[in-house]
């Protein structure tokens, strides 16, 4: 994991090649010391350490010829599991006649599982997607200078 030193001099490294203006990178700058002061870096980088972790778990479990089946496929049955039954909601919304007061409650238990949804999509194809996308960026634009 990167430690937050790191991170802050990656920022300042991307800012010099992002932004040729001194007082543009300087407003910047001081934005970014502002938020390690505030400890927003230290919690993005605990948030990101426990993602990683539990991808790291759901690794060595998958891979283990020790592990159950059943802890092996479990966590990709809730996952599809949840997003079959948004989308069987869906469809009773859409094409089954339903009293008002049951429609209620079957649209909040909708939302309830978009936002599940929502986040099974973000650790399956987002988060570390589109964090192998910005490392690989911040990686270039570092061997550039």
């Amino acid at each position: 994991m990167i430690p937050l030193a790191a991170i802050l001099s990656i920022g300042e490294k991307v800012l010099d090649k992002v932004m040729p203006d001194p007082n543009a990178k300087a407003e910047a700058q001081a934005k970014l010391m502002e938020m390690a002061q505030r400890g927003e870096l230290a919690q993005l980088e605990a948030h990101v350490k426990d993602m990683q972790s539990a991808r790291d778990r759901e690794v060595q479990i998958a891979v283990s010829e020790h592990a159950p089946t059943l802890n092996k496929i479990v966590t990709p049955v809730l996952a599809l599991g949840t997003v079959a039954l948004s989308f069987i909601l869906f469809a009773v919304i859409l094409f089954v006649p339903v009293d008002q007061g049951s429609k209620d409650i079957i649209i909040y238990v909708l939302g309830a599982l978009t936002s599940a949804v929502t986040m099974i999509l973000g650790y399956y194809f987002g988060s570390s997607v589109g964090s192998k996308e910005k490392s690989q960026q911040l990686d270039e634009i570092l061997d550039k200078k």
